[in-house]
């Protein structure tokens, strides 16, 4: 696979949930509370069909040139009170396969991640991460990323 520009980020199908559910079972924290069985136990499915049908919810994977699925993120739009009724992305459930990390995939996701919440009206964006995930903090995992990309949008901004 190329780097990142032959990507394309996409709504997740329910047909991607597998190599989703596989992805995220691929670190220590994710192989302990993750079921990858086939067929996939229906929980899965029905966790899909809650979130492809929230408006505030997107579940989303890279696609490399190829058609295969090589990463996925969420993104929720969080309404809220403070700062002036400010809605916050959050951003979490970032992974990319074992094979295509270091290539600036998931930098790409978190990229498309924070134009999605600036265009859905967020005023802060949030990055979710397990404080014991060694690959998100090491220099060019998802948690160094976010130090270079994050542009946290002040409340004022229009």
């Amino acid at each position: 696979m190329a780097g990142n520009s032959s990507i394309t980020i996409r709504r997740a199908r329910r047909d991607d949930v597998g190599v989703i559910v596989t992805m995220l079972a691929d670190d220590p924290l994710g192989s302990a509370r993750e079921r990858l069985e086939d067929p996939l136990p229906p929980s899965y499915f029905h966790a899909f069909e809650a979130l492809a049908s929230d408006p505030h919810i997107r579940l989303v994977v890279a696609e490399d040139g190829a058609g295969a699925v090589v990463g996925c993120l969420q993104l929720c739009i969080l309404p809220g009170l403070s700062s002036q009724g400010a809605s916050r992305g959050l951003i979490e459930d970032v992974r990319v396969a074992t094979h295509c990390r270091s290539r600036g995939i998931g930098e790409r996701m978190v990229q498309w991640a924070i134009a999605e919440a600036r265009a859905s009206g967020c005023k802060l964006v949030e990055l979710f991460t397990h404080n014991t995930r060694v690959d998100a903090s090491h220099p060019g995992g998802v948690a160094s990323i976010a130090k270079r990309v994050l542009p946290f949008i002040p409340v004022n901004a229009r």
